[in-house]
């Protein structure tokens, strides 16, 4: 008798997605922007958001593999560069993890009003990684209670950002006044001028977007991929575009602009509100706990949430020869465990190692003590580099047709599919050149080397395994494959196979 399938019902993809994509501590440093934050949003959901949730659609149905993002970019550009994106998807995760785990701590302090000493900091840290490590080997259709309930927890605490900021505007009018039209749009200087630099605030943004091809992976899962991942992305998308502008406007409107900055975080926005709003500091500190707490659970959740997609896609990659053969291991439950477990390694040693020189390294080599936006802008960078192929993919997938019955469809002219593809690829690219380069000055490189010189280490590094790895594992991995009574290898490619594992 064949095995049931593992139920992954719509609700709990819809808010998986939500989960994945809705980044809590994010709508404060968007709203630091100004006034022309609600401008930025549109156009960004318009010209980056849409698209990007379409196309993750479109590739999900029509390309249904648990590979996600590294099988559409291996069907459209090769081996290669499908092997750079897993390469760079896989490479962002540790870091991203090893950054949350900075951050749990920062707000575990924030929320008790108390400093930790380096060693308290580093078994929470510790503590942290382990435990999203073991969640890891968690198929999602086991672990969805984890991705619901943060869901819903992201839902209430963006909420109350936006209903604390419409109460302060009905209350106490507006923190920043709109005098001119002119203050509503992008890119303008004080003085009526082009300011370039607000491209700056592009990384910022679509940080807060990414994640849609994740739910692609989930489809194993999955009842009827071909109609639930479409519906889960649409669904979750117009739910995410709500709950990022909710809060931004409450923020936008009730926070002066001076009291933000890039780095604020949910609990100075929290903390800000309430005082404005009339709240005793009792009250305040008893919110911010409990926000905190809940923000601290949406952290576990996400991880958790992206654990099992990004760990599918590796050991997919892993099983066609960009990784060791030995990531392509899967539990009984189908969990490829092995990925899980190094991710974890590399994170915790990542981590270990930022408050290792956070706290000994001279104060005059890089100020360290900022370790989440040392991660996380490295993370980001990786991160980023994996979408510009996913979009030229889509673009050459598109033209050969559909390739599922019923599966989702975008339709439309060339012009119309190009700009589907080209817009979002451009705007990646400004995020990347802004996020590495944030300034035009030399003081820029002083500040902002560890970002540049890690993201070339780990492009070069990246070049390594594409060449290395693949020639070491790729062709026995596919020998493997031929073998499996699915016909014989051919003759030439055995000879080639041959020469590269000799």
């Amino acid at each position: 008798m064949p095995k049931k399938k593992p139920k992954f019902r719509l609700l709990s993809a819809v808010l998986a997605t939500v989960c994945i994509i809705l980044v809590g501590d994010a709508v404060a440093p968007t709203a630091a922007i100004g006034n022309s934050q609600y401008i930025w949003w549109v156009i960004m959901l318009v010209a980056f958001f849409v698209p990007y949730g379409l196309i993750s659609a479109e590739l999900g149905t029509q390309y249904p593999s648990e590979g996600g993002i590294y099988h559409w970019v291996e069907k459209a550009l090769g081996e290669k560069w499908a092997s750079r994106v897993a390469w760079y998807y896989w490479v962002n995760y540790p870091l991203w993890i090893a950054s949350l785990a900075d951050l749990v701590t920062t707000y575990l302090m924030q929320m008790l009003g108390v400093e930790m000493t380096w060693t308290m900091v580093l078994a929470i840290q510790v503590f942290y990684i382990v435990l999203v490590s073991v969640l890891g080997v968690l198929r999602i259709s086991q672990s969805d209670w984890l991705s619901n309930i943060g869901a819903f927890v992201k839902f209430i605490f963006m909420a109350g950002l936006g209903g604390l900021g419409i109460y302060v505007l009905v209350t106490q009018g507006t923190a920043n006044p709109i005098d001119s039209w002119i203050d509503l749009l992008p890119m303008v200087g004080e003085n009526g001028g082009f300011d370039f630099t607000g491209l700056g605030f592009v990384s910022l943004i679509i940080f807060n977007m990414l994640g849609f091809e994740v739910v692609s992976t989930f489809s194993s899962d999955m009842q009827n991929p071909k109609k639930e991942i479409p519906k889960a992305i649409i669904l979750g998308g117009i739910l995410i575009a709500i709950f990022y502008l909710l809060p931004s406007f409450g923020i936008g409107v009730a926070i002066p602009l001076e009291e933000l900055q890039t780095n604020s975080g949910l609990l100075d926005s929290y903390s800000i509100l309430l005082t404005i709003a009339g709240f005793s500091a009792a009250a305040i500190k008893a919110i911010l706990v409990v926000v905190g707490g809940m923000f601290i659970y949406t952290l576990i959740a996400n991880i958790a949430s992206w654990n099992f997609g990004v760990n599918s896609v590796i050991a997919y990659a892993a099983d066609d020869g960009a990784f060791p053969k030995s990531w392509a291991k899967r539990s009984k439950t189908g969990v490829p465990y092995v990925v899980s477990i190094w991710t974890g390694v590399v994170a915790l040693v990542i981590a270990v190692a930022g408050i290792l020189i956070a706290e000994f390294a001279p104060a005059d080599i890089y100020d360290f003590t900022n370790l989440f936006w040392t991660f996380f802008s490295l993370s980001l960078v990786m991160l980023l580099l994996c979408y510009l192929p996913m979009f030229v993919s889509f673009w050459k997938l598109h033209k050969q047709g559909p390739q599922v019955k019923n599966g989702f469809w975008i339709s439309g002219g060339k012009f119309k599919i190009f700009l589907y593809s080209a817009v979002p690829f451009l705007l990646l690219l400004i995020a990347l050149f802004f996020t590495l380069f944030p300034e035009f000055n030399i003081e820029m490189f002083s500040e902002n080397w560890p970002l540049i010189v890690g993201s070339c280490l780990m492009i070069i590094i990246g070049e390594f395994m594409v060449r290395g790895i693949r020639v070491t594992y790729g062709k026995v991995a596919k020998v493997g494959k031929y073998k499996n009574g699915k016909g014989k290898l051919p003759a030439t490619t055995k000879r080639k196979a041959a020469r590269r594992t000799r």
